[in-house]
């Protein structure tokens, strides 16, 4: 009889992930790092368990879109009051004062909401230039440009 496992918190090993997102094209780097922060990668995969990995990525400002994404695809939010709804186009969020929330909310929008979500979300780090203070916790290189040439743009 061959039984399913099921992992327990306690058992979860989580590891840490460093992504260079320079020159990647945005939505196919968030489907990589959103796989690794819910653990769908590893071979104990839990869905109602946060056995995901700890991701720090790079060089989020430098992250490109295809086609003309950049300045068609509005970016909206709604400040609470009547008549509030707002948007910006990811160019103007890339050249903003924290371009890393674009490839944020892209993978937030790519895991399962509820609580599990916000807990995994507190396992990514986003960064928009090329220094982070986790060297501490020597993250492991993951190439993802090499993974599919259609990873990146130049």
């Amino acid at each position: 009889m061959k039984t399913t496992l099921s992992l327990k918190p306690a058992e979860v090993k989580k590891d840490w992930v460093l992504i260079d997102a320079d020159g990647l094209v945005l939505g196919r780097v968030a489907v990589i790092i959103a796989n690794r922060l819910r653990g769908k990668h590893k071979p104990q995969f839990t869905p109602h368990v946060d056995c995901g990995d700890n991701v720090v990525v790079i060089n989020a400002a430098k992250v490109k879109v295809t086609g003309n994404k950049a300045d068609q695809a509005i970016l909206y939010w709604h400040t609470g009051y009547a008549g509030g709804i707002k948007g910006r186009s990811i160019r103007q969020r890339l050249d903003s004062a924290h371009p890393e929330r674009v490839l944020e909310k892209a993978v937030e929008r790519m895991i399962t909401r509820g609580p599990l979500q916000r807990r995994q979300m507190k396992h990514l780090h986003v960064y928009g230039g090329d220094t982070h203070p986790h060297d501490g916790q020597a993250p492991q290189p993951l190439d993802v440009g090499a993974l599919n040439p259609k990873n990146r743009r130049v």
